[in-house]
């Protein structure tokens, strides 16, 4: 028996509507002002009070730093000895799992080495001396460090959306689960950032979005790859001469 696939996760036209939706929205965030109107609320003249907390900064910076990796480590070496629901997935979405995870991280990392939009921090409005410009000017400089968009470290979180695409096939309801837990962690990591003033919120939404399209990619890739292969006519066995 086949398993059960909710159409309303299966389909790419859904996918692709979801993605375009939520792009839409960004740019809209982006056009509206909310970055810094959502800056002034943790930050002043003096810099951003939360900054340094001990939780903020110790628990979910600081502490979560390595995380992402040593789990991108567990999955590539579930690919060959898989633990727990990994078992239920077959070695192609194994490798795509922990594929889309390595390539999310280093899509976001790779923006962000090109990225001249600086922090909230390094603003002058907050004590800094960066100017704000839109990250969307490429090749303007601001006056501070830049490298800030997107938002590296809730990149921790959402890279491991590319569960969601690898289980859909499979285990529909683990997809979800996965789906909603890497958003929430995303999401969690990028608003220690905001209250740190160490990015806008646009930077996490951003970032959210990147991982997302990224593992819709290369999940596309890997379905069309798997049917073309599962189409191909077997080889003909080649008849054995008679002694």
């Amino acid at each position: 028996m086949h398993a059960f696939r909710s159409p309303a996760i299966s389909s790419p036209s859904r996918l692709f509507f979801w993605s375009l939706a939520s792009l839409l929205l960004l740019l809209a965030w982006d056009a509206s002002g909310l970055d810094l109107t959502l800056a002034r609320w943790f930050g002043s003249a003096s810099g951003f009070a939360l900054e340094n907390h001990w939780f903020w900064r110790g628990v979910l910076h600081d502490d979560m730093r390595p995380l992402p990796w040593l789990l991108e480590g567990a999955l590539l070496i579930g690919i060959a000895r898989p633990v727990g629901t990994l078992r239920r997935l077959p070695v192609s979405r194994r490798v795509q799992l922990a594929l889309t995870t390595l390539a999310a991280l280093l899509v976001v990392s790779d923006i962000k080495l090109h990225s001249h939009s600086s922090c909230p921090w390094s603003l002058q409005e907050f004590g800094g001396v960066a100017s704000h410009v839109s990250h969307w000017a490429w090749g303007v400089r601001d006056g501070g460090d830049g490298g800030c968009f997107p938002a590296g470290h809730a990149s921790a979180g959402f890279a491991f959306v590319g569960g969601f695409f690898a289980f859909r096939h499979v285990l529909p309801t683990t997809a979800r689960r996965w789906l909603l837990g890497s958003m929430l962690a995303g999401l969690l990591l990028g608003l220690a950032q905001q209250v740190r003033g160490a990015h806008y919120m646009s930077h996490t939404f951003w970032t959210a979005w990147f991982c997302w399209t990224t593992a819709a990619g290369l999940d596309l890739g890997v379905t069309w790859v798997t049917r073309q292969t599962s189409q191909r006519p077997a080889r003909p066995q080649a008849e054995v001469p008679g002694h």
